[in-house]
């Protein structure tokens, strides 16, 4: 018989070894419209090829631009671009211990956190 302490260290290193490697496979991309990532987008005519091209320019973001009649219009990257993702903002967690917020005088958890 083994000493099972030892096999479950063996075991919790076997395990973080292996998240170690999976988390090391996560690479940073670049930032969108820049040299290294640039926005790559789909228009169907020649007129909106012009109209595109000029907003990248104006705005000095590097691009890549196909040009696909037979295909519906992606311009998802602009977009993005346009319209960036703004951070939310996370509301304060009520504590078990504090005053409910309903009023009642008592605390969270006796309250309305049962």
């Amino acid at each position: 018989m083994g000493n099972k302490i030892a096999d479950i260290g063996r075991m919790k290193s076997i395990i973080d070894g292996e998240n170690r490697q999976r988390m090391g496979d996560l690479k940073k991309r670049a930032k969108l419209g820049t040299e290294k990532n640039p926005a790559v987008v789909h228009v169907r005519t020649e007129a909106r090829l012009k109209e595109v091209s000029r907003l990248f320019n104006d705005r000095g973001w590097k691009y890549k631009i196909g040009l696909e009649p037979d295909k519906p219009e992606d311009i998802t990257a602009l977009e993005r671009l346009l319209n960036p993702a703004k951070p939310k903002k996370v509301e304060k967690k009520l504590g078990r211990n504090e005053p409910c917020s309903c009023g009642s005088g008592k605390k969270y958890k006796i309250c309305c956190g049962e």
